[in-house]
């Protein structure tokens, strides 16, 4: 496993194709000005780019990054004058910062080899913010490395991703996932591997749920609200959805978790338990595949796909949410 480190800490975790091709870039002089890393949230995108930023400013000319140099120091802190990290935490980025951005890129680095700057999460960035960008893409300042992280290429406009280096990163093995967890972050393999399990592959979802129990409490506070409103009816799904649409940046963590759920239910009723990912309520998975039958879990997993692309297509969330959970099956309570 490839794994760059920093202050003792792994900074990539998998993606070792990833790695080596930005390495084999760096080291041939040929890397491009622009990049875009595409995958599912907290997949490692944002880490895959401060390791870039790091071998591209790193102080060592032997190895890059080498994660002891002042700037590979700075860096890690977000302290580096050169390296900017834009992440609106589920707000779009707007032409005004894209401006201001732009006049930052004429400048010549103030420290380090390259300005970089890291835009996170472009796909909820405003039309005009992206036409803005789109011109620094067709003519990039010199020592201006621009990367892009979205969770679809597809949810970009075409030609910012022609004028980038796409990489698209995939859930990792939940194997390697639980050996990171155990070998540097020091977590008990009973709880590795439900931590593993859950993230699917999301190497960044598994390390904060190891240390921020808020993910697992709002995990069940979730799972619960889903239990509860396949046996309610339109009035308490509508109240459900004006309550989750209050906090839209919490939305992709909802519809992830609710699409992890009824994948395991038609894993269930095919009989493939050993590949659940919600491991820690297989009895409940068991009983509730029972209630429903394969055509609507398909019909549930595409209703939450579509809810979530549009909420990232800037859909009014209230109104996506309406949408979906008026189309999620009315199941009799239990004690009826």
């Amino acid at each position: 496993m490839v794994t760059a480190t920093v202050e003792g800490t792994p900074l990539v975790i998998g993606h070792e194709w990833a790695v080596d091709l930005l390495a084999h870039g760096l080291a041939m002089n040929h890397l491009s000005q622009a990049h875009l890393l595409v995958g599912p949230p907290r997949i490692g995108k944002t880490s895959l780019a401060l390791y870039l930023a790091r071998a591209l400013n790193c102080l060592d000319p032997q190895t890059r990054p080498c994660g002891n140099c002042s700037a590979c120091h700075k860096i890690g802190k977000g302290l580096h004058p050169d390296v900017r990290v834009i992440d609106e935490q589920g707000a779009s980025i707007k032409i005004d910062q894209m401006r201001e951005l732009q006049r930052e890129m004429a400048l010549s680095p103030f420290e380090g080899h390259r300005r970089v700057y890291i835009l996170c999460n472009f796909q909820q960035a405003t039309l005009e913010a992206a036409n803005c960008l789109l011109k620094t893409l067709e003519e990039p300042p010199p020592k201006v490395v621009l990367i892009l992280t979205a969770t679809e290429a597809e949810m970009l406009l075409p030609t910012i991703v022609s004028r980038c280096q796409t990489l698209h990163l995939r859930p990792l093995p939940v194997s390697q996932v639980q050996q990171a967890l155990q070998a540097h972050w020091g977590i008990e393999p009973r709880q590795a591997n439900l931590l593993a399990r859950l993230s699917e592959g999301r190497i960044g979802w598994a390390i904060e749920a190891s240390s921020n129990d808020a993910l697992l409490r709002n995990r069940e506070k979730y799972l619960i609200a889903l239990e509860q409103i396949l046996q309610q009816e339109r009035t308490e799904r509508m109240s459900l959805a004006q309550q989750l649409s209050q906090n839209p940046q919490c939305l992709p963590e909802v519809f992830d978790l609710w699409q992890s759920w009824w994948r395991d239910l038609m894993l269930a009723k095919t009989g493939n338990v050993q590949a659940l990912t919600n491991v820690d309520r297989q009895q409940t998975v068991l009983n509730e595949a029972k209630r429903h039958t394969l055509s609507e879990i398909r019909d549930c997993l595409h209703a939450i796909q579509r809810a979530a692309e549009q909420v990232e297509q800037n859909v009014n969330p209230g109104l996506a949410l309406e949408v979906l959970l008026l189309r999620l099956p009315r199941l009799p309570s239990e004690a009826s």
